[in-house]
C-alpha cells in the first residue's frame, strides 16, 4: 500500500490524467456549475439491507414512515427548488422499486412540473427495468438517479439483499432510454482508498453524467451507527480522486458535507467538485440554500 496519499501522485502522472487536463477540469467546471435539490416522496420500509440507510427495513431508527406524496406536495417541493436557485429538481423514494400506482402519481407529477415550473427533474426511484425506463423518459424525466454506493468489492460488506450488477443494468437501461445518468455513492463507510479509487473507475467506465458524492452520516440504529467521520483533507483529497479519474464529468456533494467537511466546505470546488446539494436530503438536515448561494457568491461562483 503506498502510504501518504502517493498513489494520487501516480495517478496525477498517467497520461489520461496529464496535469493539462487535471488542471484544466477544474476552471472549466466551475463556469457550469450546478445546484439540485431534492424531496423525499416516500420514506420508510425499504426492503433492502443497506447498512448505512436510516429507511431500510432491517435497522431500528426514527426515519419518518410515509407513503408515496401527492402531486401537490411534489409541486411545491419544486417550486421550493427553483427558488433557492436549484437548476436539477430530484424525487427520491425508498424501497427497491415502484409499483403500477406510484409509477402513475410519480409520472402524472412530472408531467405537470416539467410544464408548470421548467425546472429539470429527476428521478431516484430503485431499480430500473427497460419498460419503466422509458416511461420516466417520456414522462419529462432528464436524468436519472441510482447510486452504486461504492466499490464492487465492497460492496458486500454493504448490501446482501441484491447484487453490484443489478444496479449497474439499471443505469444501463436509464442510458439507454435517452436519459442521462447520475450515479456516485457515500464515501466513509469503512472502504480503503483503494477501494475508492476502483469506485471512480467504475463510474468513468458506466459513462455516468453526474456523480454526486456523499460522506457517511452515523445514523443511530444502523450497522454504521457508530463509524468515524472521515476527516476534511480525508474528503477533499477523494473528491481531487474522483475529479481526476472522471476530468468531464459533473461532481456533486450531497450529504454529510457539513460533518465532514465542516468550515472546509468552500474548499470542494479547489478540490474538483462542480455542484452541491442545498436544502435537506432524505432524512438527515443540509445547509440552507441561503447559505450556499452566499458561498457561491464569496467565491465568485454564478450559479
Amino acid at each position: 500500500m503506498m502510504r501518504r496519499w502517493n498513489w494520487l501522485a501516480f495517478l496525477l502522472r498517467r497520461p489520461q490524467t496529464s496535469s493539462r487536463s487535471a488542471g484544466s477540469s477544474v476552471p472549466s467546471s466551475l463556469r457550469s456549475f450546478s445546484n439540485c435539490g431534492i424531496i423525499n416522496a416516500k420514506s420508510g420500509r425499504c426492503q433492502e439491507d443497506c447498512a448505512f440507510c436510516a429507511q431500510s427495513a432491517h435497522h431500528k431508527t426514527n426515519a419518518p414512515v410515509y407513503p408515496f406524496a401527492d402531486e401537490t406536495t411534489l409541486i411545491q417541493g419544486a417550486e421550493r427548488a427553483a427558488r433557492s436557485g436549484a437548476k436539477r429538481f430530484g424525487i427520491v423514494t425508498s424501497g427497491t422499486t415502484l409499483d403500477e400506482k406510484n409509477m402513475e402519481l410519480f409520472c402524472n407529477a412530472a408531467k405537470r412540473i416539467s410544464r408548470k415550473i421548467g425546472i429539470s427533474v429527476c428521478d431516484s426511484l430503485g431499480m430500473l427495468s427497460p419498460v419503466q425506463a422509458k416511461r420516466y423518459h417520456a414522462a419529462g424525466v432528464t436524468r436519472y438517479h441510482h447510486n452504486l454506493e461504492t466499490a464492487r468489492s465492497f460492496f458486500p460488506e454493504i448490501c446482501s439483499t441484491h447484487a453490484y450488477d443489478d444496479d449497474v443494468e439499471s443505469l444501463r437501461n436509464a442510458r439507454a432510454s435517452g436519459m442521462q445518468v447520475c450515479s456516485g455513492g457515500i464515501l466513509g463507510m469503512g472502504e480503503s482508498r483503494w477501494q475508492r479509487v476502483e469506485f471512480a473507475f467504475t463510474l468513468a467506465e458506466c459513462a455516468v453524467d453526474s456523480i454526486p458524492i456523499n460522506f457517511l452520516t452515523p445514523i443511530a440504529g444502523t450497522r454504521l451507527a457508530h463509524s468515524p467521520t472521515l476527516e476534511p483533507q480525508e474528503a477533499l483529497r477523494s473528491i481531487a480522486l474522483f475529479r481526476v479519474i472522471n476530468p468531464s464529468r459533473d461532481i456533486l456533494i450531497a450529504g454529510g458535507r457539513s460533518t465532514a467537511l465542516g468550515d472546509w466546505q468552500s474548499w470542494i470546488y479547489a478540490a474538483g467538485a462542480n455542484g452541491m446539494m442545498t436544502g435537506d436530503y432524505l432524512t438527515t438536515p443540509g445547509s440552507a440554500a441561503g447559505y450556499d448561494r452566499k458561498l457561491m457568491r464569496t467565491l465568485g461562483i454564478r450559479d
